[in-house]
């Protein structure tokens, strides 16, 4: 009789877990209650149900319940776009503060350039800088290379702006220069000489001049006339920073120098084995005569070279790169 009870107790217990586990496979973590109820007596009372509906049941099975999905995939997002939203901030306040000190040192080159230039608004359109001025020779031009460096004389009257300064102006990133050189004669008379591009190399290199096409009434004295007179990619030459060229002799006027700078009284240019040009030349200027090695020698009357009286040199953007 025991023997029969623990028999048909066993067999109760095998029957209850193989219903239970048939009940308990057929649960839909994401469904609501009542059709989880239909699923149980559905599952018990059809087990032979078609094996597609099955599979089709199969996939729709979530084994992370929905809602907790859910919550993941909008915490996730927002934390994206908190990240998103947080690094357009932070490029726009940084944007915003490179373009502001762009704009501070701009200004202040503009505020301090202002104070160290003359500017020449009525002469042909205007926006023209002057970079020299010779008049009456009351400055001396016979000058170290740190005075040619940083410049001297008096804006109002006769100056050299500087070199580093011309240099500043002349090579912005974003635009392009031409130079205009004006001469006056000893009766008056006026010519011109234009370079439609002009720029300078750097200090390490001496400030080497770079003119492009000429025009005018005055002649290409830059150039010159023989391949020895062009003074195009010359260093910049004092009598104490000696860059001429003249290695170890050249010819100037039918004489031999050692040095174009100390042959012309120890002025600043752009010699190339002395040249044809010095706009630099000691200058003097009194009611009875006039001494001068002011040249522009390609600037000539009855064949022979003009006395100049006074010269300017000055430089105007021409277009944004």
């Amino acid at each position: 009789m025991v023997q029969s009870s623990a028999s048909s107790l066993i067999f109760l217990n095998i029957i209850f877990f193989t219903w239970a586990d048939t009940v308990f496979g057929n649960v839909k973590p994401c469904s609501a209650m009542g059709s989880s109820t239909a699923s149980f007596v559905e599952g018990a009372a059809s087990p032979g149900t078609n094996q597609s509906a099955d599979k089709s049941q199969e996939k729709k099975k979530c084994y992370v319940p929905c809602d907790f999905q859910a919550k993941v995939l909008r915490e996730e997002k927002h934390y994206m776009c908190r990240n998103l939203q947080n690094s357009l901030v932070e490029y726009a306040r940084n944007t915003k503060k490179m373009i502001r000190n762009m704009m501070d040192d701009h200004q202040s080159s503009l505020d301090y350039l202002s104070n160290q230039v003359l500017c020449e608004m009525e002469f042909r359109g205007g926006g023209w800088t002057v970079i020299q001025k010779r008049t009456e020779g009351i400055v001396e031009f016979q000058r170290t290379w740190s005075d040619y460096l940083d410049g001297f004389g008096d804006l109002s009257g006769e100056f050299w702006l500087g070199l580093r300064k011309i240099f500043h102006i002349a090579n912005q990133k974003t635009a392009s220069f031409m130079l205009y050189v004006g001469l006056e004669s000893e009766d008056d008379t006026y010519a011109y000489a234009s370079y439609d591009s002009f720029w300078l190399e750097d200090e390490a290199c001496s400030f080497k001049i770079h003119l492009g096409r000429y025009s005018g009434n005055a002649g290409d004295a830059f150039r010159g006339y023989r391949e020895e007179d062009n003074q195009i990619s010359s260093p910049f030459s004092t009598f104490d920073v000696d860059n001429d060229g003249c290695n170890p002799i050249c010819s100037l006027q039918d004489q031999q120098v050692k040095s174009c700078s100390n042959f012309s009284e120890k002025t600043g240019w752009w010699f190339s084995q002395c040249g044809l040009a010095n706009l630099n030349g000691i200058h003097q200027l009194t009611r009875r005569m006039l001494t001068t090695g002011i040249r522009w020698d390609t600037w000539t009357m009855d064949g022979k070279p003009v006395k100049i009286k006074s010269v300017s040199m000055k430089i105007r953007r021409t277009y944004f790169k």
